[in-house]
């Protein structure tokens, strides 16, 4: 028989059906980072399409998709604090599985990018609402497992999006156009954009009809949305704490974007690889190290939380920053390509090590009620920071400092050697207070 543990208000939930949720809510977010990072493996062929620089086409791949990601974040994340979670996220991956597929029509660089806008708006959905979801249905003590495992999303999706891409944009390289029933002829990176959105519409249908909406940990049913007022107040008086953390957060990711975007363009840049060839290295290092690193954190977060280390997942965090900074600044000088594996596979380990306890830091600092609503505002200082400037600040560094494409690995070094320790910096100032913060949610 399962393992149960009772929630407030009398409803039995299974250990098994947790995971079962987590494994679903995992999908959601590996075809979230699927559609998101399929851009990764498509430089060439879209840059030569529409005759755009780097930094034009980072604008696409990060700005884009995360301007309007994190402004419809806040008004959906109200929604996802009051009303039914479950079918929010289920009406967003149908959303943004549309608009990745839509992505595949667009025939020049606004058409492109006003798909991508689309694809953002839907994506807004899932991480307020599954962070609320996975912090009611797990108690303290393994809720760092259950968001480590539920982010693995990001590193599956990602690598599945460098290895499919790699593989269409290999078979499709050396044809001119496709003839598609009723859409006329399409080049092959248009059709990738069709074979990794619209699957995700399986994955909707999935999720509302096998997932329940959990109750909600210390609130009573009849509990109406917080006032914004109330919201922004209770935020406010505590801006030391909540500001470091998310502006600490922030300014490292914008390294662990522009990695993973550029990733595979490094190895053709660098080493010379086909775009299949890179996108299958660039893939099985993100499913290695990257999940390897987002489950190491979990366990050790765990762990150090039921000895009493109550912030133990910021300083994971801030160890993560430390240990990445040495092996992304080494990109910039290694000449050989295994020599290159070696240090960006060490470099994505330590960097997938804040995926999931980041936004965990934040669920317990803050009541229920505000919880996704806070999680949407780090999505938006995060997505406009971290993807909406790191991959272009890394461009234009190729683009305006440095002058040619094959000093891409220069260009990482150099923000990985300014980011990370000012990242750092900002988070350990607030520690003191992030840490009042936990104590006082948990009632220590």
């Amino acid at each position: 028989m399962a393992q149960t543990e009772h929630h407030p208000l009398t409803e039995t939930v299974s250990v098994s059906y947790r995971w079962y949720v987590i494994f679903v809510l995992l999908l959601a977010q590996m075809f979230s980072f699927l559609d998101r990072m399929i851009m990764g493996l498509l430089v060439g062929p879209i840059r030569e399409s529409f005759s755009i620089s780097d930094t034009q086409y980072s604008l696409l791949a990060g700005l884009a998709f995360s301007l309007f990601y994190a402004l419809m974040g806040l008004p959906l994340a109200r929604i996802a604090d009051s009303r039914n979670r479950r079918n929010l996220i289920s009406i967003g991956i149908t959303v943004w599985s549309f608009m990745t597929a839509v992505c595949g029509l667009a025939r020049d660089f606004w058409s492109l990018f006003f798909a991508r806008v689309g694809v953002g708006v839907g994506e807004a959905t899932l991480g307020p609402a599954a962070y609320s979801m996975i912090t009611d249905y797990f108690p303290k003590d393994s809720l760092a497992r259950a968001l480590s495992v539920y982010t693995m999303g990001v590193t599956l999706g990602s690598s599945f999006a460098y290895m499919l891409g790699g593989v269409v944009v290999g078979y499709v390289q050396d044809i001119d156009a496709i003839a598609v029933p009723l859409l006329g002829e399409m080049e092959g990176w248009q059709l990738t954009f069709f074979i990794v959105g619209l699957p995700g519409i399986l994955v909707a249908m999935l999720l509302y009809s096998t997932v329940r909406e959990p109750l909600r940990k210390g609130v009573q049913p009849d509990e109406g949305m917080l006032p914004i007022k109330q919201v922004v107040a209770y935020l406010w008086r505590r801006r030391r704490a909540y500001g470091t953390h998310i502006f600490g957060v922030s300014i490292f990711i914008m390294v662990v974007y522009a990695l993973n975007l550029w990733g595979p363009t490094y190895f053709i840049r660098t080493f010379g690889y086909a775009a299949s060839e890179a996108g299958w290295t660039f893939g099985l290092i993100m499913l290695g190290a990257g999940s390897a690193g987002l489950l190491l954190a979990g366990l050790i977060a765990d762990k150090w939380m039921q000895r009493g280390v109550t912030d133990a997942y910021v300083r994971l965090i801030l160890i993560s920053m430390v240990c990445m900074a040495p092996p992304a600044v080494a990109l910039g000088f290694v000449d050989s390509a295994a020599l290159g594996i070696v240090v960006m596979s060490l470099a994505v380990f330590f960097s997938a090590f804040q995926g999931g306890i980041a936004g965990g830091t934040l669920q317990l600092m803050t009541p229920n009620r505000l919880r996704g609503q806070v999680i949407a505002l780090y999505l938006l200082v995060a997505n406009l920071i971290g993807l909406g400037l790191g991959p272009t600040v890394l461009a234009a560094t190729t683009d305006f400092v440095f002058g040619y494409d094959e000093a891409i690995g220069k260009s990482i070094a150099l923000c990985a050697a300014v980011l990370c320790p000012l990242g750092g910096v900002i988070m350990w100032s607030g520690l003191r207070r992030i840490r009042a913060e936990i104590e006082l949610q948990s009632g220590v």
